[in-house]
């Protein structure tokens, strides 16, 4: 489960002000979910709450470049392809609330993190699995190498920007510091970040199809 990710210390007042868009985000996700499907299913219970609990310690192991420029694989697209939109920003949303009681991340950045660090790339990740189910030939290597493997890079690129232009906004640092210190460091990060998502769907698909919300045989693997 694969993905980088970028924490900074941010003015508290622009960070909560990101707390209700991601709010209603989650209630419209809770919303639409069919939770009577959900609740008959102990499997799909277990794989839920086990990938929210697997991105807690992948979240602990950061690295930081620059005081408050940290990076850590995030995993947000496999869990995505795992779990499917909804549930996803669920047990990412949940995630996140463990990583920060256990104060590994302030409780003031929480808004960014949320909004910034988990729903915008876990929707843009299963954005680009529509987008290659609807569009390109169903099969299972267009499913691993594109909608795993290049959607993982896609995604983190797109995290990485988003936190630099926020972390600008709010007066964290300037656009030049977040240039040399953290976007220029992107290009080293894609590739691990793919190859850690491609490596995790490969084996979910071959070992546990059944596992993956996204994945269904007739498309890929019949008559192909």
């Amino acid at each position: 489960m694969a993905i980088l990710s970028v924490v900074a210390p941010i003015k508290p007042e622009r960070s909560l002000s990101l707390i209700l868009p991601s709010m209603l985000v989650l209630l419209l996700a809770a919303w639409n979910l069919d939770w009577r499907a959900w609740l008959a299913d102990k499997t799909r219970q277990h794989l839920s709450f086990g990938a929210a609990i697997a991105l807690v310690p992948l979240w602990m192991l950061q690295a930081g470049v620059k005081d408050g420029l940290e990076v850590h694989f995030l995993g947000l697209t496999t869990m995505v392809l795992m779990l499917g939109w909804r549930m996803g920003v669920l047990m990412g949303t949940l995630s996140l609330l463990l990583i920060t009681l256990f104060g590994f991340e302030p409780w003031p950045d929480f808004g960014a993190n949320w909004l910034l660090g988990v729903i915008v790339p876990l929707s843009f990740s299963y954005f680009v699995f529509l987008l290659t189910y609807s569009y390109l030939y169903r099969h299972l290597f267009v499913y691993i190498f594109v909608a795993g493997f290049f959607n993982a890079a896609l995604t983190i690129a797109l995290k990485m920007l988003t936190f630099a232009g926020y972390m600008v906004w709010s007066g964290q640092y300037s656009w030049q510091v977040v240039m040399d210190n953290y976007v220029g460091i992107m290009p080293l990060l894609l590739f691990p970040e793919a190859l850690l998502n491609g490596m995790a769907i490969t084996l979910l698909v071959v070992f546990k199809p059944r596992w993956m919300n996204t994945f269904f045989d007739r498309d890929y693997l019949i008559n192909k």
